[in-house]
Parts: structure tokens; C-alpha cells; sequence
């Protein structure tokens, strides 16, 4: 199951005017803003419907990566039912020739539970296993 989907936009503050107006005709706000403070670098704006966030707005570059072909910015996360499988996800990932973009660990600019781990594939696409359960 996909847990949530990024895209890399020109500019931040009129892609969040966008989609913050556009959204709310269909239910979906702006739940959670993680700033380049907390995250080392990254700036993300998560929407969805209560407080979890399924659509995000990122100023995260590296998979952006204009010497790949096909990445377009995108980012794609799937659902992890343990650690465990986002440790496994991680290491088959890299052993098919995925390039590391964030080993297995915790996200606490999340969540305090936000286990997750980040490869880049073959074409440049950040794909992500993330567990949003306690240890």
C-alpha cells in the first residue's frame, strides 16, 4: 500500500498557495510543516485528512537529481508493517543496485515512531518503506 506521495515543485510558497486552495475543495489540508531546521536540510508540507499527511510538497533535491533520467522530483513511500520489513526493504533495495538516501532509522521530526528508510531506484525515484508503529 503506497503511505504517501512528494513532489518536488519551483517554488514552495506558490505551489502551498495552489494546493492548499485547490485541496480544500476536496477535504484535504495542510496537517504538518517540517522545517530545513529540524530535518538538516529538508523542507516538507504534508496534506491530508486528519492529521496524517499522504501528500507533501518537498524542497528535498536529492532525488531530484537532474543527471537521472525519469525522477521528476518524485517520491513515493510505501506502508511497512515492522521495522523489520523497512530494514529488509533496505537492504534489497541496495543489493539490486538502489543508492542510499537515507538508511533505516527513526524520523522524530514526524513522529516519535517514524521508522523509515530511503533509496534511490534505478532512475533516480526517492521510494521509501516507512513503519509508523512503536517498537
Amino acid at each position: 500500500m503506497i503511505d504517501h506521495i512528494g513532489i518536488h515543485p519551483s517554488s514552495m510558497e506558490t505551489s502551498r498557495r495552489f494546493y492548499g486552495a485547490a485541496l480544500k475543495a476536496l477535504a484535504i489540508v495542510e496537517v504538518m510543516e517540517v522545517r530545513p531546521e529540524e530535518t538538516g536540510g529538508y523542507h516538507g508540507i504534508g496534506y491530508g485528512a486528519g492529521s496524517k499527511p499522504f501528500f507533501w510538497l518537498s524542497s528535498d533535491s536529492r532525488s531530484a537529481r537532474p543527471d537521472v533520467s525519469g525522477s521528476a522530483g518524485l517520491h513515493i513511500a510505501f506502508a511497512a508493517e515492522s521495522r523489520t520489513a523497512v530494514d529488509a526493504f533496505y537492504a534489497a533495495a541496495i543489493a539490486q543496485g538502489g543508492r542510499d538516501n537515507g538508511p533505516p532509522g527513526l524520523r522524530p521530526h514526524y513522529h516519535p515512531a517514524y521508522y523509515a528508510a530511503f533509496v534511490l531506484d534505478p532512475d533516480g525515484v526517492n521510494v521509501e518503506a516507512v513503519c509508523h508503529k512503536p517498537d
